[in-house]
């Protein structure tokens, strides 16, 4: 399959219609969040599902913060506090490592298996469940007999206290990195965690995905919300690293199986960019 061309004033308008700022008849986008209640939801849910995640951001400026002002420069009428509390208990969505820390559509949940048992090993911290297994046994037994609870809740800091509180809230990270919690909902930007079992629905917790048709996926959707990119674009989405042939060997599959298009970028001066 030989490569096609795209100009820089197609791939703009491209990226624009799939980012959802042109018109809904172009984005394939819902055109607003009148109305309220659950069809401003699922409108927020749409949006969210094209690009595959929406960061989470503790900035606020204008009175919202970074998430939220995606959703409302792309849908008229929402309300501001609408993209603070997307994640309830039954929702499809799941907060787990996207980009960053994000919200994922649920069907993704069993796609980042994967990343999930590689995250056994925290990506910061190393094997902290290992350093502190007694303790991750603990807060797995509490969250399991007392129901969801918060960092602020592993315990009070104290003269002495201050050790403990700050593990308790490595290792409460490090169970929900690995898969073993799941985050309920936020309120205030103060995560809820709970049992994976008690969040995720078991239909889609038994549907874990092998790796290279993960990886596929993920660079799919990346791709839908880019309209064209380069590969390092579509790998930094996911915050692929050190993956350069296993990410080569999915684009090739992708390319095979028709899913992409090798497409050239030509800029005004004719100058050719491989995506």
């Amino acid at each position: 399959m030989g490569f096609e061309t795209i100009s820089l004033r197609e791939a703009r308008r491209l990226a624009l219609a799939r980012a959802g700022l042109l018109k809904p008849a172009w984005t394939g986008l819902p055109a607003s969040a009148r109305g309220g209640g659950v069809t401003a939801r699922r409108a927020a849910h749409a949006i969210i599902r094209r690009f595959g995640y929406l960061q989470l951001d503790t900035v606020s400026i204008a009175g919202a913060r970074s998430h939220a002002l995606v959703l409302l420069s792309r849908l008229p009428g929402m309300r501001p506090a609408l993209g603070e509390d997307l994640l309830l208990l039954g929702a499809p969505l799941f907060e787990y490592w996207g980009h960053e820390v994000c919200w994922l559509p649920l069907e993704l949940y069993p796609t980042l298996d994967f990343r999930r048992r590689e995250y056994r090993v925290h990506p910061w911290w190393g094997d902290v469940l290992g350093e502190h297994s007694a303790l991750a046994d603990q807060i797995l037994r509490r969250i399991r007999d007392e129901g969801p609870i918060r960092s602020s809740d592993l315990c009070e800091p104290s003269s002495d206290g201050w050790w403990a509180f700050k593990a308790g809230k490595k290792v409460l990270s490090a169970l929900w990195s690995a898969g073993d919690i799941a985050i309920q909902q936020r309120r205030g930007f103060q995560r809820t965690y709970d049992l994976t079992e008690r969040v995720i629905p078991q239909t889609v917790r038994e549907l874990a995905e092998p790796r290279d048709a993960s990886i596929r996926a993920l660079l799919l959707r990346a791709l839908a919300g880019h309209g064209w990119a380069t590969s390092g674009t579509l790998a930094a989405t996911w915050r692929f690293r050190n993956m350069r042939e296993e990410l080569a060997a999915a684009l090739y599959a992708l390319r095979d199986q028709r899913e992409i298009t090798p497409c050239a970028l030509v800029d005004a001066t004719g100058k050719r960019r491989m995506g």
